[in-house]
């Protein structure tokens, strides 16, 4: 099932299937590319930024970030 990364559930996994194409090279940047497992490590409520796994490096993006990444889950 594919979801926006923004809509991802705390410790939810998957595998990052689509970034937008202007945030491509921003992202990459943080470990962020089409193939890599990522995972929800913290949520913050109320439109705070998300804190996702990647390679065992954290980072920190903003909410309108994520929201441009479609990640496979399940």
């Amino acid at each position: 099932m594919e979801k926006k990364l923004s809509e991802m559930d705390f410790d939810e996994e998957g595998t990052v299937k689509e970034i937008e194409e202007n945030l491509r090279k921003q992202v990459a940047g943080m470990g962020i590319r089409e193939g890599k497992n990522i995972r929800m490590a913290t949520k913050q409520p109320i439109k705070g930024p998300v804190v996702v796994e990647v390679d065992k490096s954290f980072t920190s993006l903003g909410l309108g970030i994520a929201e441009k990444i479609v990640v496979e889950v399940g």
